[in-house]
Parts: structure tokens; sequence; C-alpha cells
């Protein structure tokens, strides 16, 4: 798929439904657009309007759930770029920053957080590759265990 295709539309095609930008928790605004970037706020693993799981991962969560996890905070990052601009404009994804609320000795984040760049990739192919860091953090957010934010380019 080319940049200028529409991306709600490859997300129909794959079953997935895209969730209404979720507020935010604090003094900040989920998604800002400077130029042709957009950056999203850190969005946490809201499903349904509520946290879809809470504690450490390689603890309580285990590293495949923190995958699951991740790719519901890059669908949640999607829908305040969505709310924002529209997330057919998305020419490119150009970094995800995902934090990993990590057990003591737990060392897989970057695994956990491919569970957010497989999502992109599904959805924008080559438009999804993109530069990344995954952090272990040893709190998040209403002890979430992962949350992910993104920088996305758009026409």
């Amino acid at each position: 798929m080319n940049a200028g295709s529409s991306w709600k539309t490859r997300l129909g095609q794959l079953g997935i439904t895209l969730p209404q930008a979720a507020a935010p928790l604090a003094a900040y605004v989920p998604a800002v657009r400077t130029g042709n970037l957009v950056f999203t706020a850190g969005q946490l693993p809201f499903d349904g309007g509520k946290l879809a799981r809470t504690g450490k991962v390689g603890a309580e969560v285990s590293p495949d759930e923190g995958k699951a996890l991740a790719r519901i905070c890059a669908l949640n990052a999607l829908a305040a770029v969505d709310a924002l601009v529209g997330l057919d404009s998305v020419t490119q994804v150009v970094k995800v920053v995902g934090f990993v609320a990590s057990a003591p000795g737990f060392n897989g984040q970057p695994n956990v957080v491919n569970g957010a760049s497989d999502l992109l990739a599904e959805v924008f192919g080559d438009n999804g590759a993109h530069a990344r860091s995954a952090v272990g953090v040893a709190e998040l957010p209403l002890d979430a265990p992962v949350e992910v934010e993104l920088i996305v380019q758009v026409g």
C-alpha cells in the first residue's frame, strides 16, 4: 500500500476497529501536530474504556501478554492521530517509543514493543517502517504494563 492510500480501509480489511481516542489522564492533549509531524502522548492499553491489564511484564504479565497490550497501545495512538488529523493523512510512521513496566531481571522489552511495531507494519506496510526505542521502567501510570507513543509524518 502506498502513502495516500486509505489506512482506515486497510484497518477494516484486517478486521481491526479503530477505538475512540482516549481522554487524557492529566494536563496534556492526546496528540499535537507541528509542521508535517504528529506526536502522540503516551497511550496505555485501554480497551473498551478500561485498562486491559495491570502489573509488571515478567511477573504478573507474561511477555506475550505484554506484546498484545503494546498492540492495543499502538491502536490507541492511531486513534489519537485520527482524532487530530485523520488517519488517512499519515504518510509515514517515523518513530515508536515503548515503555515496559518491567519486573526485576526482565530484559525482553524489544519483543514486547514488537506488538506495536507489528501492528504498524500490518496497517501501513512499508510506510510503517520506523525508528524505535523500547525502554524498561519501574512503574507506569495506573500500574499499566506498557505505554506507547508515536511520531508520524502527515501529508
